[in-house]
């Protein structure tokens, strides 16, 4: 269940409070989250991505075109995580919420389509009353 905006900006407030109160502490413990995860997840796609190569090399040394095109795979499957990984990680510092950044992209956006669909009902019900009259 997402947070409600009020529930959000508390949690962003107390965020802030334990960051200025103290900062090495609230690092501790940001770093044993999502940003930590996606750095081992990054690792092992590097590692898989060496077995890979490895893989494709003993293919070509034994003449197995099978071997090679498993390692290709392997090799290119270990590259898509790498990346898609990399670039899910937050940066230090940066806060990541259950619902997602209530600062960032997302809550712009999510904002604009509220007002977008605010905009949208008025003019519907201004042409419904127009009509009426």
């Amino acid at each position: 269940m997402p947070l409600s905006e009020h529930e959000q900006r508390m949690l962003e407030q107390m965020e802030r409070a334990l960051y200025a109160e103290d900062p090495k502490f609230a690092t501790a413990l940001e770093g044993s989250g999502l940003r930590t995860y996606t750095r081992r997840r990054v690792y092992q796609a590097v590692a898989g991505f060496l077995v890979g190569i490895a893989l494709l090399m003993a293919g070509m040394v034994a003449q197995q075109i099978w071997i090679s095109v498993v390692g290709f795979l392997v090799m290119l499957g270990c590259a898509v995580l790498a990346v898609t990984g990399w670039r899910k990680a937050p940066k230090p510092g940066q806060q990541q919420a259950a619902g997602g950044p209530s600062g960032g992209p997302a809550a712009a956006q999510s904002r604009q389509r509220r007002s977008m669909m605010n905009r949208i009902e008025q003019r519907w019900q201004r042409r419904r009353d127009e009509q009426g009259q």
